[in-house]
C-alpha cells in the first residue's frame, strides 16, 4: 500500500488536535536527536577502540538519524498550508538518502579492509550495553513517532520513524555480532552483522534520492 493513502484514514480533523500532534512530533525529534548524539559518540569511540566495523557503523548511523530528525524539526516549522511544505517533504528524504548510501558504502569498504588485513575486533563491553539500551528504547519511540506521523499525513516525518524502527534493526545485528564474539569467539561475526546493516540501509538511501514514499 502506498504510504499517501495508508497515512489518510487516521489523519487529525481539527486545528487543535494538528497542533497536538506537532507538539508531540517535534518532542521525538528532540529525544531522538538527544539520544542519537550519546549514542553515536559512545559507539563510533568504542568501535574505534575496540576495532569493531559493526560497531562503527551503527555510530555513523545515529549520526545520520540525528541528521534526520534535525531536518525533519526544520520542515516542522512550517504548517501544511505553507507552499514550501511539499518542497521541504522531498528534499528531507533525498538529503537523507544520500547520507544513508554513504553509510552503506562505508560499511563495505570497512568490511574488505578488515577481511584483506586479516584484523580481528576485541570484544566491547561497552558496545553490547549500547545494543541493549538501544533494544529496550528505540522500537517504543519509533511507533510513537510514526503513528503520531500517520495523524499528521507526513510522508517524511514516516520515513524518519522507519529509520528510527530501523535503528532496532542495527541494534539486534549489532547485539548478535558483538556477543558472538564476546561469548565464542567468533571474531567474524562483526563484520557479518556489518553487513546484515547494509541491505536495510541501501533500500532506506535509494528510496529517500528517487523521492519515494515508503510502504506501509
Amino acid at each position: 500500500m502506498n504510504l499517501e493513502a495508508g497515512i489518510r484514514d487516521d489523519r487529525v480533523d481539527s486545528p487543535e488536535e494538528e497542533h497536538a500532534c506537532r507538539q508531540l512530533a517535534m518532542t521525538l525529534l528532540q529525544v531522538t536527536a538527544g539520544w542519537n548524539v550519546a549514542e553515536g559518540v559512545v559507539a563510533v569511540t568504542s568501535g574505534v577502540a575496540a576495532g569493531s566495523v559493526a560497531l562503527v557503523g551503527f555510530g555513523l548511523d545515529s549520526f545520520i538519524e540525528l541528521t534526520a530528525a534535525l531536518i525533519l524539526m526544520w520542515r516542522l516549522r512550517v504548517g501544511d498550508g505553507d507552499p514550501r511544505v511539499e518542497a521541504r517533504e522531498l528534499m528531507a528524504r533525498r538529503i537523507v538518502g544520500a547520507t544513508f548510501i554513504f553509510l552503506a558504502l562505508f560499511i563495505l569498504a570497512e568490511v574488505v579492509y578488515a577481511l584483506e588485513s586479516g584484523h580481528e575486533p576485541n570484544t566491547s563491553a561497552v558496545g553490547l550495553t549500547l545494543a541493549l539500551l538501544s533494544l529496550a528504547l528505540m522500537p517504543t519511540v519509533g511507533l510513537m513517532k510514526r503513528r503520531n506521523a500517520k495523524r499528521l499525513g507526513s510522508p517524511a516525518l514516516v520515513a524518519e520513524s522507519t529509520e528510527t524502527l530501523v535503528c532496532s534493526y542495527l541494534s539486534f545485528t549489532l547485539l548478535i555480532g558483538l556477543g558472538a564474539n564476546a561469548l565464542l569467539g567468533w571474531w567474524w561475526a562483526d563484520l557479518v552483522a556489518a553487513l546484515a546493516m547494509v541491505p536495510w540501509i541501501l533500500k532506506e538511501g535509494i528510496e529517500g534520492i528517487r523521492g519515494e514514499a515508503c510502504e506501509d
